[in-house]
């Protein structure tokens, strides 16, 4: 079974999809951090996309969720904080938005959904990866909250990022992802909205639990 909840950069999809995962005691997937293992590839090939493609179909890449953490591994080396810096940041929807990389990364994601019960968070999952999905979700922020709450998270691992450099990378990649030939981003027609502005964190996690509990008892 998969529920998955898409929306742009910030919106707080992830972190909502973690809380939810613990509190239901279910799998969390992480698209965006697949995304981001595959910039970090494009970064170490130079930005030479020949040499990426040919990496790419020979990395080992691995993942898990664990005490809330999505780990991610290359080549067997631990990169979950490394993909999360503002250069990863700002190559990421452009690595994304090629139909190569999508096709890898979804493939990746679609092997593991068979075996157990996730809820994922990304941008285009309940229209393009998963649009039988069991149930789907939107999220949506003004850009301002957004560049706040990723300036919170960024800031355990780069003292020197400000919130104006967050602001401009979440704006370019608003309109990057948006505007991608190969699966933009957009409201999947059967997603429910969520504006996060109206919710406390708390409020949000267990809304979304609440819905999400029927399709659990239904599965036992």
């Amino acid at each position: 079974m998969i529920v998955v909840i898409d929306g742009p950069a910030g919106s707080g999809k992830s972190s909502t999809a973690k809380a939810v995962a613990g509190k239901l005691g279910i799998q969390y997937l992480d698209s965006g951090a697949l995304y981001r293992v595959a910039t970090l590839v494009y970064l170490q090939s130079d930005h030479d996309r020949t040499k990426f493609f040919d990496r790419l179909k020979s990395v080992n890449i691995s993942f898990h969720y664990s005490n809330g953490f999505f780990s991610v591994t290359l080549n067997g080396k631990d990169v979950s904080e490394k993909i999360r810096s503002l250069e990863v940041s700002n190559y990421v929807s452009e690595v994304a938005s090629d139909p190569e990389v999508r096709t890898f990364v979804n493939h990746l994601m679609n092997k593991v959904v068979h075996n157990n019960i996730y809820i994922a968070d990304g941008r285009d999952l309940g229209t393009a990866v998963f649009p039988n999905a069991d149930m789907k979700f939107f999220m949506v922020a003004d850009l301002e909250t957004r560049a706040r709450r990723r300036l919170l998270d960024m800031k355990e691992m780069d003292s020197e990022v400000t919130l104006e450099q967050i602001r401009k990378n979440i704006a370019e990649r608003d309109d990057k992802d948006s505007n991608r030939d190969a699966d933009p981003l957009k409201k999947a027609p059967d997603a429910i909205e969520i504006d996060t502005g109206t919710f406390t964190f708390e409020e949000q996690v267990d809304w979304i639990s609440e819905r999400i509990l029927p399709l659990l008892s239904s599965t036992n």
